[in-house]
């Protein structure tokens, strides 16, 4: 199959998945919504500037998981013991309900079902200083879950994230459809194991 082909049944998926799953889960974002609301003060949703496509940034959605005040010295990657995570923002993150808004990012084509996790040029400015090989992962658009994900899980430092690239490159230099319903089959069983962090 050609890639620009390939391309294109992955998009109108992706629309497929991300609308149903946006009609599927409704009752559980606006509980999850309610929840985040009146636990802790401060917005229901958390938006974020991450490097997407070629490049090109967009703002990412997410259910806010931390306290407001998070980053108030400058940016920081979460880790098991995160004091700046609330109460509910750890159980949101175990089973990734924070992340639920993100089929808007699939919708409004920024993000993809499967690929790279999106970061912030701050960190990819820092990893691509030694790992130019890093940018690679900009050739496609990034996703809800990712060989990355399924194979090492969330980084809590530059040099994780490197560790994690290399199964993202992989992912990138060798796209296709049957690999990305393994990712997200996999991915499913993550968070059904209560994973994420």
């Amino acid at each position: 199959m050609q890639l620009n082909t390939q391309q294109s049944i992955k998009r109108i998926f992706d629309i497929f998945l991300a609308a149903l799953g946006m009609i599927i889960l409704l009752p559980l974002i606006l509980l999850v919504a309610l929840i985040v609301k009146f636990s802790s003060k401060g917005s229901v949703f958390f938006l974020q500037k991450r490097v997407g496509y070629n490049g090109n940034p967009f703002m990412i959605w997410k259910f806010r998981s931390m306290h407001i005040s998070a980053e108030e010295t400058g940016p920081q990657l979460s880790s098991d013991e995160d004091n700046r995570v609330t109460s509910w923002g750890k159980i949101m993150r175990r089973w990734r309900l924070d992340e639920l808004p993100q089929v808007w990012n699939v919708l409004k084509g920024d993000m993809s079902i499967v690929g790279p996790r999106p970061e912030r040029k701050y960190y990819i400015d820092q990893i691509a200083k030694t790992h130019p090989e890093y940018l690679n992962l900009l050739k496609t658009r990034p996703g809800l879950t990712s060989m990355g994900m399924v194979k090492f899980g969330y980084a809590e430092n530059v040099e994780e994230m490197i560790k994690r690239m290399k199964y993202d490159l992989e992912y990138v230099a060798n796209p296709s459809l049957l690999l990305d319903f393994k990712i997200m089959l996999q991915s499913i069983k993550v968070v059904f194991a209560g994973k994420g962090k």
